[in-house]
């Protein structure tokens, strides 16, 4: 968060102590106290997964995450160890995700000894499976990057209240990983885009979730507008949008086990989140796919023409 302050990215300040601490324990409570960001909170309301409100919304949020993306390109420290609650890509970033799975297991010993976790995940392994094998060209091409990853409209500040309002500040690094540009880009439309409150009411018609396509080129027209993609991550980014939940669908249900002691809310993790937007990828999800397949051909095209 610094170092994006530090690079013309409106984020807010964290106050130290005199110490020079920027957190504080206080019995069982760890604090952080922030400074107000610049604008309104515009989506304070808003339950998760709420869509934009407005085509505008969607590209000032795109070019808001390109600008952190570049801002990024200079900061090079390492990714952060294994803990809840942080939405790393490890498991489909290597050539055998089974492998990875395994480790990605054997570090979080609450996810570890669940039967129930394991289960999840392998029938998610073979669901992503396909998307995984589209991804593997691409991966030696994706260059490392600190990303947000929970880039959508309620973690942002807003100029004022309206449709044209432009994003002023972006706020909640929790999920900060080092990741890369595509996998932080996916998460930002798979957040936005689709309206999975709709799939995890009505699991049975998931043909009928709304998906919101003219946010979704709006969000990649305006991130475009500050940093292009190369070729290969417009190309990536198709199955990148399958599998980017998946590592934050599992530390969600480490959070649950290891923290909160739940494994009710753990098997909402892994059932519904995990299992059923992987199965919703292959289903009801098809058209979201394929329209940024079309968007990544048409761009690739414009590349060509430009050169």
């Amino acid at each position: 968060m610094a170092h994006l302050r530090l690079h013309d990215i409106p984020v807010p300040r964290i106050f130290e102590t005199s110490e020079h601490a920027t957190a504080v324990e206080s019995g069982e409570w760890t604090y952080e106290v922030h400074e107000a960001p610049d604008g309104i909170d515009l989506y304070q309301d808003a339950i998760s997964w709420t869509p934009f409100g407005s085509v505008e919304h969607a590209h000032s949020a795109g070019q808001m995450l390109a600008r952190m993306h570049k801002a990024a390109e200079s900061f090079s420290a390492p990714p952060r160890p294994p803990r809840p609650l942080v939405a790393s890509f490890t498991i489909f970033a290597s050539q055998n995700p089974s492998t990875e799975l395994e480790r990605y297991l054997a570090a979080r010993p609450a996810l570890a000894h669940d039967k129930s976790t394991r289960s999840d995940s392998l029938e998610a392994l073979d669901l992503l499976a396909p998307f995984h094998a589209e991804l593997l060209r691409f991966l030696p091409q994706l260059k490392l990057l600190w990303t947000h990853n929970d880039l959508h409209a309620s973690n942002l500040f807003w100029s004022y209240e309206s449709p044209t309002a432009a994003a002023t500040a972006v706020i909640d690094f929790g999920l900060a990983d080092r990741t890369n540009a595509v996998h932080d880009l996916a998460h930002a439309i798979e957040r936005n885009i689709v309206e999975w409150l709709v799939l995890m009411n009505d699991p049975a018609h998931p043909e009928e979730v709304p998906v919101h396509l003219d946010h979704l080129i709006a969000l990649l027209d305006g991130y475009e507008s500050i940093r292009p993609l190369p070729v290969n991550e417009a190309s990536a980014l198709v199955p990148m949008t399958a599998l980017c939940h998946a590592e934050f669908a599992l530390t969600e249900a480490d959070y649950f086990l290891g923290i909160l002691h739940s494994k009710d809310k753990a098997r909402i993790a892994t059932r519904d989140y995990l299992v059923g937007h992987a199965q919703w990828f292959h289903s009801g999800g098809c058209g979201l796919l394929d329209a940024l397949r079309n968007w990544a051909a048409r761009h690739e095209l414009r590349t060509a023409v430009r050169q």
